[in-house]
C-alpha cells in the first residue's frame, strides 16, 4: 500500500468534505486560482430534490459574511434574496409592539432563505471545470498520515480512496473529519448541549400575497424563559422558530396534545395565533432542534488537515454569526493563500489554525450570552434604555464609541478584539 505523504502536491485536488455553505464558498475560493477541487457530500444535490423543511433557522446575513461574498464577486446575486431587517421588534404578552434599530441608520442585517443561498453557493462553484462535485458519497474515514479521503457512494456500495493535496473539513458539527481529527492524539475538543431546543413554524403570506406582519425586522416574542422568533421570506411568508426546554412544566415534552398546544399559546403567544394556521400540523410533525456548541484546537492536523465552520466551532444562533463566521473562515483562509502560498502548507495552516482559534471561542460565548438577551431582556425598560445611550454616543463619537453589536454585526474586526475593546471601554 501506498502511504506517501500527499499533502501539498500540486498534482493533486484539494478535496472538500462537505457541500453546505462554507464548502460550496471554500470550492468557489480555491477554484478562482484555478486550483482542482473535489467536494463530497453524504447527502443528494439540494437542487435535485429540494430543500428539507423544519431543521433550519433561518440565516441572518451580515458584513462578515457580505464581506466574503465580496471577495468573489457574488455579493450582488446575494442581496437578490435578502429582505433587510433594521432592527428588533418586541411582542409583548398583550400584543404591544417595541422597536429597537440594530445599529445607525442604513446599517441593517439581512434575512436569507438557506436554500436559496445554498443553491447559489453550489451553481458558483460548480461553473468551474476544476470543480467536481460527489453527492451520495459519504466520508468514512481520513488517513491523517497520508493526506487521503476514504469515501463510499451508498447506493453503489462502492468504497474508494482519495489522495489529496488538502483536506479541508467543512462537514458541519458532527463533522467525520474532527471525528479522525479526535483520534490522534493532542487534540481538544468540547461539546455542550442546551437544555432548550427549537421547532420550525410558518406564518403563510396574506390572502393578496402581502406580509401578514411587519417585514423589516426580526420580530421576537421574548417571555425569559423561552421565546419565539421571526424571520421575513421573499415569499411574503415568515418563518418562525419556538425555542423551549425540552422537558419541564414549560417545555416541548408537556406540549404532548393539540389543546395544550393551544392553551400555551393562547396564554403566552396570542397574537401569534391568527398568524400561525398550521400550528398544530407543524409543532407536532416538525422534528424539534438540538441547540448545541463545539470548542477545539488546533482546527489543523500537520501539513494537509484543516477544519473550517462549524466542523472547527459550532456555536448557537443567538447571535446570527453561525454563518458569517462560515463565511469568514473562508475568507481568512484564501488570505493565508496569498500569505502563505501553498507551497508553504504546513505553516499556513498552523498560522490560520492559531489566530483563528480565539476569534472562534469569542463568537461562541458570545451568542449563548445573546440567549439570554433575546428571551429575557429585550422587553426590558432599562435595556432598552442602555441600548438608545450606545447609539446616541456612537452618534456624536463615531470615531471612539462603537457597540460591541455594532463591532460584530457591522463590521469586520475580529471578534475577540471586538470583545476586548468592549471590556476596555467599560474597564474590564
Amino acid at each position: 500500500m501506498n502511504r506517501q505523504n500527499h499533502a501539498g502536491n500540486p498534482a493533486l485536488p484539494v478535496c472538500i468534505s462537505g457541500a453546505g455553505l462554507a464548502g460550496s464558498l471554500m470550492a468557489t475560493m480555491l477554484a478562482r486560482r484555478g486550483i482542482a477541487v473535489e467536494v463530497f457530500e453524504r447527502r443528494p444535490d439540494p437542487r435535485v430534490v429540494g430543500p428539507v423543511g423544519g431543521r433550519s433557522i433561518n440565516l441572518a446575513l451580515s458584513e462578515r459574511g457580505l464581506n466574503a461574498l465580496r471577495h468573489v464577486g457574488l455579493d450582488d446575486d446575494i442581496r437578490k434574496l435578502c429582505i433587510p431587517m433594521h432592527g428588533r421588534i418586541m411582542h409583548a404578552p398583550d400584543g404591544a409592539l417595541t422597536r429597537q434599530a440594530y445599529g445607525q441608520e442604513g446599517q441593517y442585517i439581512n434575512s436569507v432563505s438557506r436554500s436559496e443561498l445554498s443553491r447559489l453557493l453550489l451553481e458558483s462553484a460548480d461553473a468551474y471545470e476544476c470543480v467536481h462535485y460527489h453527492f451520495n458519497t459519504k466520508v468514512l474515514d481520513v488517513d491523517l498520515r497520508t493526506t487521503t479521503l476514504e469515501v463510499r457512494n451508498p447506493g453503489t456500495g462502492r468504497t474508494k480512496r482519495v489522495p489529496a493535496r488538502l483536506i479541508i473539513g467543512a462537514d458541519g458539527a458532527w463533522s467525520p473529519v474532527r471525528a479522525r481529527m479526535q483520534k490522534s492524539g493532542r487534540f481538544n475538543f468540547e461539546q455542550r448541549y442546551l437544555d432548550y431546543g427549537y421547532k420550525e413554524l410558518t406564518i403563510p403570506p396574506a390572502a393578496g400575497g402581502g406580509f401578514r406582519i411587519e417585514e423589516g425586522g426580526l420580530h421576537i416574542w421574548p417571555r425569559r424563559d423561552f421565546m419565539m422568533i421571526a424571520l421575513p421570506n421573499q415569499d411574503a411568508s415568515f418563518t418562525c422558530t419556538l425555542f423551549l426546554p425540552h422537558e419541564g412544566p414549560v417545555s416541548f415534552e408537556a406540549l404532548d396534545d393539540p389543546a395544550k398546544l393551544g392553551g400555551f399559546f393562547e396564554e403566552h403567544f396570542a397574537d401569534s395565533l391568527p398568524l400561525l394556521p398550521n400550528l398544530s400540523e407543524e409543532f407536532f410533525t416538525n422534528p424539534t432542534g438540538e441547540l448545541a456548541w463545539i470548542k477545539c484546537e488546533p482546527f489543523h492536523h500537520g501539513d494537509g488537515v484543516l477544519l473550517i465552520g462549524d466542523a472547527a466551532h459550532a456555536i448557537v444562533p443567538f447571535y446570527g454569526q453561525g454563518m458569517n463566521a462560515a463565511f469568514e473562515d473562508c475568507y481568512l483562509l484564501d488570505r493565508h493563500i496569498d500569505a502563505f502560498t501553498l507551497s508553504r502548507q504546513a505553516d499556513m495552516l498552523a498560522t490560520y489554525s492559531r489566530t483563528r482559534k480565539p476569534d472562534a471561542d469569542a463568537i461562541c460565548d458570545l451568542a449563548l450570552a445573546n440567549f439570554a438577551e433575546m428571551r429575557a431582556h429585550v422587553a426590558n425598560p432599562a435595556f432598552l434604555a442602555r441600548k438608545r445611550l450606545e447609539k446616541a454616543l456612537q452618534r456624536r463619537f463615531p470615531d471612539h464609541f462603537v457597540p460591541l453589536y455594532s463591532m460584530i454585526s457591522f463590521s469586520n474586526v475580529p471578534y475577540a478584539e471586538a470583545v476586548a475593546r468592549s471590556r476596555r471601554r467599560l474597564g474590564l
